[in-house]
């Protein structure tokens, strides 16, 4: 049963903003597999604050999107596929700040109980 309100709330809580530039960074996620209602969520990094989660857009400029469908991004949270692969394999599209996407290792964490240890 995937749930794109828990996955985003598990990936809101492993982010880790400070290797991420000294400003506010926002980062789209949009889930193409979604209904509308439920298809955009963005995450707001705040380097020494801490991560929001918006469910509705905050208006804010965006760095990075993130598209994919739910079970793509949960498996790359859960540890199951490399995102490497789910982006080679055409499953998840990372478009925007190509700094922000180089540095992902440093900044998207996995969940506790993911079985690889790197996102890459």
């Amino acid at each position: 049963n995937l749930d794109v309100n828990l996955l985003m709330w598990g990936i809101r809580g492993d982010i880790n903003p400070d290797p991420m530039p000294a400003r506010r960074t926002t980062i789209q996620v949009i889930f193409t597999d979604l209904p509308k209602a439920r298809k955009n969520w963005w995450l707001i990094a705040h380097p020494g604050q801490g991560v929001d989660l918006c469910s509705v857009d905050p208006g804010f400029d965006v760095d990075l999107y993130l598209s994919t469908d739910l079970r793509t991004l949960t498996e790359v949270w859960m540890g199951y596929t490399p995102l490497r692969r789910a982006k080679q394999e055409g499953r998840l599209t990372i478009t925007g700040n190509r700094q922000l996407e180089a540095d992902m290792k440093s900044w998207f964490g996995l969940n506790r109980f993911a079985t690889e240890k790197h996102v890459a």
